[in-house]
């Protein structure tokens, strides 16, 4: 069996370390934040969605695009950079922006959901996590406020076994909290089994699971500055400020900070941070939250209870590294979210959080060899870390020993 070397503890990272540790490889995970999950695990949206996958760049995202960058409260934010990083990224994403592209992403990005989802079950069974991680499993219903914009998604899972079309009084009725709303939804597209839990706990107890398996070393506060390759150029080992650390299999899962390590051994990733923000508003006995999972389709804003309290997350900003919580983007945050669920939680006493979630152009994590002998990525999950991680995690612990993918993975390499 391997030593393999696992770079990152964010989600993907931790869930990588523990598919290697079952099948039997030694595993130093190696972080450079004094605690795991610190980056985009930290307060995302909390969501399970395994079948609302589709990518960002669809055929209308261009047009809707330009008006978002118009709405004060809109979803899209967009600062010039004078760098190639994001212009490249950009008219990559462009590419991607033509229904036939988007139809089979989002196929394939189905597959590694549904596969995701019974890796996640098993996980969950074989970590013993228990209740630590508010995890639950009360469907998400995604809410229209435009009728047309509603009548196109709604004839298109019209017979559909896994998601139903719902009108604006059975959107109420499944979910009472949308009685306080001010604004006039067409209607909703829901999905029973999609499931939310607490990003950030899973991580500390998956990491304490790790940290008691005898194959396991953890070096938090180390951060990783380069790789140490033989004459033949293989990749051994990484540098870090204390000692170099040697492995048979180098793993990237450092989020964005991948595209920088990646490059110091000639391995160009597109990514590109998707900056979004979240609200963490406590609910007490006088509040009226969602039960469901509700995502405002139109505002791109996710609402989710995890345990007591509600988690909103929103809006992609296209601003470079810039990961600093901007006063005016929470405000209109917090507009948005006192209009549509008014009596939902403490807005006043929220915690505010914004993070860069590591996105390709085509909406598609990247996994498998880097081109590089000895190194392998698992990076790119954009807003579906904690959705896809699970898959992505069993899917490079799979080739790193040796054996063919659980699934095809066309779309889903460098």
């Amino acid at each position: 069996m391997k030593h393999c070397v696992v770079i990152g503890g964010g989600v993907v990272g931790l869930t990588t370390a523990w598919a290697l540790l079952e099948r039997g490889h030694g595993v130093t995970l190696v972080e450079r934040e004094a605690d795991v999950a610190q980056g985009a695990s930290r307060a995302n949206g909390g969501q399970l969605s395994y079948r609302y996958v589709s990518p960002l760049a669809d055929a209308g995202v261009p047009l809707k695009a330009v008006r978002w960058l118009l709405d004060p409260d809109g979803p899209l934010r967009f600062k010039p950079e004078l760098k190639w990083a994001q212009w490249s990224w950009l008219l990559a994403f462009l590419r991607n922006c033509r229904g036939p592209v988007n139809r089979r992403a989002t196929e394939r990005l189905l597959a590694l959901g549904a596969y995701s989802q019974a890796s996640f079950a098993r996980l969950q069974a074989e970590a013993g996590l228990g209740d630590t991680i508010a995890l639950r499993s009360p469907g998400k219903l995604v809410v229209y406020r435009k009728p047309a914009e509603f009548a196109r998604v709604a004839a298109r899972v019209k017979g559909s076994t896994a998601e139903q079309a719902l009108s604006h009084d059975e959107c109420v009725a499944l979910e009472p909290a949308l009685a306080d709303t001010e604004a006039s939804l067409a209607g909703g597209i829901f999905t029973p089994g999609e499931a939310v839990a607490d990003c950030h706990a899973f991580c500390a107890r998956l990491h304490e699971r790790l940290a008691g398996h005898a194959g396991f070393r953890g070096r938090l506060g180390a951060e990783v500055t380069g790789f140490v390759r033989n004459d033949l150029g293989r990749i051994i080992g990484v540098r870090t400020p204390e000692a170099d650390l040697g492995g048979d299999a180098i793993i990237l899962a450092a989020g964005l900070h991948s595209r920088a390590l990646a490059a110091g051994v000639g391995v160009d990733l597109p990514l590109y941070p998707l900056k979004g923000y979240s609200l963490t508003a406590p609910i007490n006995g006088v509040h009226r939250p969602p039960e469901v999972s509700v995502t405002d389709f139109e505002r791109k804003i996710l609402y989710a209870r995890i345990g007591q309290d509600l988690r909103v997350a929103a809006m992609v900003d296209l601003v470079g590294d810039d990961d600093a919580l901007d006063a005016g983007r929470l405000a209109s945050l917090q507009r948005s979210v006192r209009a549509t669920f008014p009596n939902a939680a403490d807005y006043d006493r929220a915690t505010p959080w914004a993070g860069l979630r590591p996105a390709t152009p085509s909406g598609a994590p990247i996994v498998g060899q880097s081109g590089v002998p000895g190194l392998w990525l698992n990076v790119g999950h954009g807003a579906l870390g904690f959705t896809f991680s699970f898959a992505t995690a069993n899917i490079v612990a799979e080739l790193v020993s040796g054996a063919p993918s659980p699934l095809p993975l066309d779309g889903l390499t460098l």
